[in-house]
């Protein structure tokens, strides 16, 4: 299972916006997202740049997986390995 993100969903939300806003100030998208994560106290810049490319697949804006495309994955996965569980179980049992 995945480690809890430490920053919360408004906090991401909210530095996304930031660098929307503040990107025109500055030469290069990076050294906005740079300016924003140091303000916020976001680690890492990467870490603001993978949400900010997740807005933009979400958004259709760029190709990949989206938000919601990534949760209906997870939750099939689990599902197939719950059946195929319960398929080994009903296999035992009438051998």
């Amino acid at each position: 299972m995945a480690r809890p993100s430490p920053y919360p969903v408004e906090l991401r939300k909210r530095a996304v916006r930031m660098v929307a806003e503040v990107r025109s100030d500055y030469d290069t998208e990076w050294s906005a997202m740079k300016a924003v994560a140091a303000k916020l106290g976001i680690g890492s810049t990467e870490t603001l740049r993978k949400w900010i490319r997740q807005v933009q697949v979400d958004n259709g804006a760029r190709p990949g997986t989206t938000t919601e495309e990534s949760a209906e994955l997870k939750r099939l996965r689990r599902e197939n390995a719950e059946l195929k569980l319960a398929n080994e179980i009903l296999k035992a049992a009438s051998a």
